[in-house]
């Protein structure tokens, strides 16, 4: 059964991590280079395969005790936020590979590489990992990471340049951290209460 709270908490998380993210630079570099919707295709697809393998393995954390699970999650969930806040802002020293034509197989297919390379076993697919695990949700949190990830794509793909100029990143990332020690206490709390 879908639950829109559990969709909707997932998707806030999801997205204020994914915001400030390299793969938001990357989808920018690669929309202004090449037709928007080849680039957003081919993110879209990578992003898809990240979490259904996200939501597969919360789901196996389920499978322990749940004050340990609870234990568990909640100290991911508290190494996330000080990732987000020790993380510098920048991306130096990022390079993005660029197609050579326009087609959209090619251009689709280098958007997916980027992106399912770059993501693997980055903090939002950790985070989808320990949403499922948390809400043993498995629909609710694999739509509403994937319909977040997707949004930051379109965004940066589309717009990026003129959000950051409007939003400072580090507010972005400081929101996303705050969200993430919430759901940290929670966890922990629960996995102390039992």
């Amino acid at each position: 059964m879908l639950s829109l709270t559990v969709l909707a908490v997932t998707f806030g998380v999801v997205f204020l991590a994914e915001l400030p993210d390299k793969t938001a630079l990357a989808g920018l570099v690669l929309g202004t280079r090449y037709r928007a919707s080849y680039v957003f295709a081919g993110m879209a697809a990578a992003f898809l395969v990240h979490v259904a393998i996200a939501v597969a393995v919360g789901n196996v954390l389920t499978l322990l005790p749940q004050r340990l699970l609870q234990g568990v999650v909640g100290a991911l969930f508290l190494i996330g936020a000080v990732l987000l806040l020790v993380r510098k802002d920048d991306d130096e020293g990022e390079e993005v590979r660029t197609p050579e034509g326009q087609s959209f197989w090619k251009v689709a297919g280098s958007g997916f590489t980027l992106i399912l390379v770059a993501e693997w076993g980055d903090l939002t697919q950790i985070m989808t990992a320990n949403l499922a695990a948390r809400y043993d949700d498995p629909l609710s949190v694999g739509l509403g990471a994937v319909l977040a990830l997707w949004a930051v794509a379109g965004i940066s793909v589309l717009g990026g340049r003129t959000l950051m100029r409007f939003v400072p990143l580090k507010l972005i990332t400081r929101v996303a951290a705050l969200l993430m020690l919430v759901l940290a206490g929670l966890s922990l709390v629960d996995a102390l209460t039992g």
